[in-house]
């Protein structure tokens, strides 16, 4: 350069010495470097822009998590930061060693890190030998740490056998790394191979099933649990010349077998194979040590959780049913997840019964089915073991003829009968037991302390339908189960299931019912397209039904089971004329439970969930009370309400009947200004549009009507 000639760039000057620019800015993620960094990297030579984890990718996997530490070490300080950074390429192999050093700024307010630097490459002593290890000397207490919690977290969150594997594959040994892995079991007297890295297929072949006489390393380890470990081919030859001639095949210069050990129990050998001598230092043989301790650790907790899983399978498979053939006049779909935890099995279950033919008690020759939901207290085997047992229990009381209340008093006596002897884990059980004539769509519904059934209507129009209830099963053998009977109406769908579907995801049993509500509501498909929706709904879409791999991370089981009755369903005389398609609600109020008028109240809202005008809801809600309340006050009888909307949108009938056995008239009277009831029969005539009293057989029917007025005739 002349004196008085400008000075060329700093990227120029740098750029001719070997050191490449580059600028980090944690707040946007982005790392820019210029043409010689990019090479460094192993990129094209061209200045270019990357994200933080496409330069990670390029970067050790400890340097990454070093860089990290020794940015915030220099911010504290207020020096450079100065870190040496191994390159790799694609397939994992370091490439080239870079020194970076850069200084750090940290902005509090955005709680972010910059930092501009160079990369110079440096010149890195072949692995293994005396300089390379003096190179590594300064930096391996460190640099070990953070590989072996890298290690333990990988190893720790594997899963399955496979990804354990795959995660030891992957290991990169600070200062020194194997280019071949394998991975030895034992079954019976021989050696398997349950995995390997850095071998082509098929090369594995003459180990497997080696016995565990053989003068081999891996079976050396098994027999004693000492590891061995092999500096040089001579080394290994003389040791073990008898197999020799297999291991000289793969070109390798340093081995090291170390036992998989548990617990004190030798459960396999690992071996690690490298290309270059490895002295095997006292440093280097605690790395190996404590990588074979974590993985053999990791392969116990793989093959257990594989060993529940199929555990698991088989238990799914023996006590959940098949649905069976097809049920002439009615549609099934059935579901079960079960939750994530311990063997992955719980108390919930669901069954399909063929009931004795020939007894249908609305039309003699007709076959009927029974439908079962249940919850045995607990997630764990003594759970899954009762259920068992109680659904047998209950198949078998369904298929003597019994009444679904008789059913049940027999399940709960069974129940406390094998479980009252152990007073320190006394379990119960909820049931759902639903009987359904398909000719007819008549349910006989008996209920022990389980969710009540809900109703998807043929518009669409989704209720929870009261049932009558009593104790869970097992509490008291003496309990009795009130029957609930309503007919499932053409086009109409019943979803029964446990209460993991509704409050997984931490919901409530309200919130959980608005979800569920809300798929039953939006779905337009078939009926197993709804069973879907509702467990990929509350689940997620990575969730598996019963035929496939289990879900991993459930709060509860999961059972669910839909009854459909096509709207095509044949009428009581088999014609198989269409019904008007209606939204309907049935309900009884006994003299002994009048808190059931604010069930019939909040049953009516919801049917008229939809209806145009405010006030003539709350108009049917009032003349509904007191119409209930009339029979309950002034008779002896029980009440049985049937609400019903029929017609179009904006031009709707609303019917609401309340049937009594009393032959008792009711009466207008003209209550004084300070009377305390009295004004039922008045508010009737005021707010109906039509209303009236008919004589039946037995008793009588009071009923009133409202029209729908369209939206824009509203005040």
């Amino acid at each position: 350069m002349r004196t008085g000639e400008p000075l060329p760039a700093v990227g120029e000057v740098l750029a001719a010495l070997a050191t490449g620019l580059w600028h980090w800015d944690t707040a946007t993620g982005l790392v820019t470097v210029d043409a010689e960094a990019a090479r460094l990297l192993g990129l094209p030579a061209e200045g270019v822009v990357l994200t933080e984890a496409q330069t990670r990718a390029r970067l050790h996997p400890v340097d990454w998590n070093e860089i990290t530490g020794v940015v915030q070490l220099a911010v504290a300080e207020s020096t450079l930061a100065e870190v040496r950074i191994r390159i790799m390429d694609e397939h994992g192999r370091i490439v080239r060693v870079v020194r970076s050093r850069s200084k750090p700024s940290f902005d509090p307010v955005k709680k972010a890190y910059e930092l501009i630097g160079t990369l110079q490459e440096v010149t890195e002593p072949s692995p293994g030998t005396p300089a390379g290890r003096s190179a590594v000397t300064g930096d391996w207490r460190r640099s070990r740490e953070a590989f072996l919690l890298d290690a333990g977290r990988a190893l720790a969150e594997a899963r399955s056998t496979e990804e354990v594997l795959r995660v030891a594959a992957g290991l990169s040994m600070p200062g020194f790394s194997p280019d071949g892995l394998a991975v030895f079991g034992v079954q019976g007297d021989r050696l398997t191979i349950i995995g390997h890295h850095g071998q082509q297929p098929g090369d594995e072949d003459p180990f497997s099933h080696m016995s565990l006489a053989t003068d081999y390393p891996a079976a050396e380890v098994v027999r004693t649990g000492r590891a061995v470990y092999l500096s040089s081919p001579e080394q290994y030859r003389s040791r073990y010349p008898l197999t020799w001639p297999l291991a000289r095949a793969f070109g390798r210069r340093s081995w090291a077998f170390l036992p998989l050990s548990v617990s004190g129990r030798t459960m396999g050998a690992w071996m690690a194979g490298f290309a270059y001598p490895v002295a095997f230092t006292p440093d280097e043989r605690s790395v190996l040590t404590t990588v074979a301790r974590m993985l053999a650790q990791a392969l116990t907790r793989a093959g257990t959780a594989e060993s529940e899983r199929e555990l698991t399978d088989g238990l799914q498979r023996t006590m959940l049913p098949s649905l069976g053939p097809e049920i002439p006049g009615l549609d099934v779909a059935a579901r079960y997840i079960p939750t994530g935890g311990g063997l992955q099995v719980g108390g919930d279950w669901y069954d399909l019964i063929p009931l004795p033919g020939g007894t249908s008690r609305s039309r003699p020759g007709g076959s009927r089915i029974a439908m079962v939901v249940g919850d045995v207290q607990g997630h764990d085997v003594r759970a899954a073991g009762l259920m068992g047992q109680l659904r047998i229990a209950l198949r078998a009381y369904a298929s003597e003829g019994h009444r679904p209340d008789a059913v049940l008093a027999r399940a709960s006596r069974f129940l406390h009968g094998i479980t009252a002897d152990d007073e320190s884990d006394l379990r119960f059980a909820t049931c759902l037991y639903v009987e359904a004539d398909p000719a007819t769509g008549v349910l006989e519904i008996a209920r022990a302390g389980h969710l009540d059934p809900a109703i998807r209507m043929s518009d669409g129009t989704v209720l929870a339908r009261p049932t009558a209830g009593g104790l869970p099963l097992g509490i008291d053998p003496d309990a009795d189960y009130p029957t609930t009977r309503f007919v499932l109406q053409p086009g109409e769908t019943m979803l029964l299931c446990t209460d993991g579907l509704i409050e997984t995801g931490g919901h409530d049993l309200e919130s959980g019912w608005q979800r569920v509500r809300a798929i039953l509501e939006a779905h337009t498909g078939d009926l197993e397209g709804l069973a879907d929706a509702l467990v990929q709904g509350v689940t997620g879409p990575s969730s598996h039904h019963t035929t496939g791999p289990l879900a991993d991370r459930r709060e509860d089981d999961i059972a669910v089971l839909l009854l459909s009755r096509p709207p095509t369903a044949a009428g009581p005389g088999g014609s198989g004329v269409v019904r008007p398609r209606v939204r309907r609600t049935m309900l009884t109020v006994a003299q002994a439970e009048p808190e059931r008028v604010a069930v019939a109240r909040q049953q009516l809202r919801e049917l008229l969930h939809d209806w145009s005008s405010p006030d003539q809801v709350d108009s049917a809600v009032l003349l509904l009370s007191e119409t209930l309340t009339n029979v309950l006050v002034h008779t002896d009888a029980d009440a049985l309400l049937t609400a019903e909307v029929s017609g179009e949108p904006d031009k709707r009938r609303m019917r609401v009947e309340v049937t009594d056995t009393s032959d008792d008239l009711p009466h207008k009277r003209r209550p004084g200004e300070m009377a305390s009831s009295g004004r039922g029969l008045v508010l009737i005539e005021l707010l109906a549009d039509a209303w009236g009293v008919d004589p039946r057989g037995e008793g009588k029917s009071t009923w009133f009507e409202l029209f729908e007025r369209p939206a824009e005739e509203q005040d």
